[in-house]
């Protein structure tokens, strides 16, 4: 009666041969993969050096200065600079700078891919149908898994963070992007066609900017995701805060990593609030 409480077929396959394929690609195609890797490095280091050019008091009026604009309040503006301040109270502040480098990096990319995808789907009907299945896919897989391939063609490292990150929070802005696009009213599309607007001239002049608020919310979704990626991301190597949690799971120290994980937190709480606000503004706006 085994067969009955138990799964009687099993396909005998060997999981063994698909890394030894992609283990001899990744090989045969290293300097493709290097040089890939190489810029990815002088990306992150590059924004880093942007980041730590300026001075730890200009990040606290910044963000003071960004709350109240956007709050239009002195005491969320006062409430930001104060939860900054924190991280640098806590020794942290270089990490967080590191952290921001590669999150930023990782959300430029996604951008950069994301929102042309975006809008190609919200064009194509065929393009919808075949992107939707894999950005399920994308979406709905553990997010260790993104960690394999980075690894196995980028090694360890910065690189196949930004990597691994940029596959994770790639999906919201494509969605939406392309969602935004699709509920602008038609009629109003229409409209800029009958006064000569050409196809172009339409999504640039007209859909893009309907679409703005929905297309703000991708944006801060990917980031928000690109956050989230950044603990398991130290798992191949990259540092920051994300290094610093995983520092203190593996020694089981509860308040280095009590204080790493609210510094994450800070981080993302302040990105969170300012970009959520700059999407109600646009919304308001239409």
């Amino acid at each position: 009666m085994d067969w009955f409480f138990n799964f009687p077929f099993k396909f005998g396959w060997d999981p063994e041969s698909i890394d030894r394929v992609i283990k001899q690609f990744s090989i045969d195609n290293k300097v493709f993969f290097d040089g890939i890797k190489a810029g990815l490095n002088g990306m992150i280091s590059t924004l880093y050096n942007i980041l730590s050019w300026v001075p730890w008091w200009g990040y606290l009026i910044l963000v003071f200065v960004l709350g109240y604009l956007i709050k239009k309040s002195w005491r969320t503006a006062a409430l930001f600079s104060g939860m900054l301040s924190l991280v640098g109270f806590f020794g942290l502040w270089d990490l967080m700078l590191i952290t921001l480098s590669i999150v930023l990096t990782s959300v430029f990319l996604s951008l950069l891919i994301g929102f042309p995808v975006g809008i190609l789907m919200s064009f194509s009907d065929r393009a919808n149908r075949i992107l939707r299945p894999v950005l399920d896919t994308m979406q709905t897989m553990p997010v260790f898994v993104y960690l394999i391939p980075a690894v196995m063609f980028f090694g360890l490292g910065k690189a196949p963070a930004v990597l691994a990150t940029t596959i994770y929070a790639v999906v919201p802005i494509i969605r939406l992007t392309n969602l935004g696009i699709r509920q602008v009213d038609e009629e109003v599309v229409e409209a800029a066609r009958a006064f000569g607007s050409t196809r172009m001239q339409t999504m640039i002049k007209v859909q893009i900017p309907q679409a703005k608020a929905t297309i703000m919310t991708g944006i801060n979704q990917t980031l928000m995701m690109a956050m989230a990626m950044v603990v398991t991301s130290s798992m191949i190597g990259a540092s920051g805060l994300g290094m610093e949690v995983l520092i203190s799971v593996n020694r089981i120290e509860m308040g280095r990593g009590f204080v790493s994980g609210m510094a994450v937190v800070i981080v993302a709480i302040i990105l969170d609030r300012l970009t959520q606000s700059v999407v109600k503004e646009k919304e308001k706006s239409l």
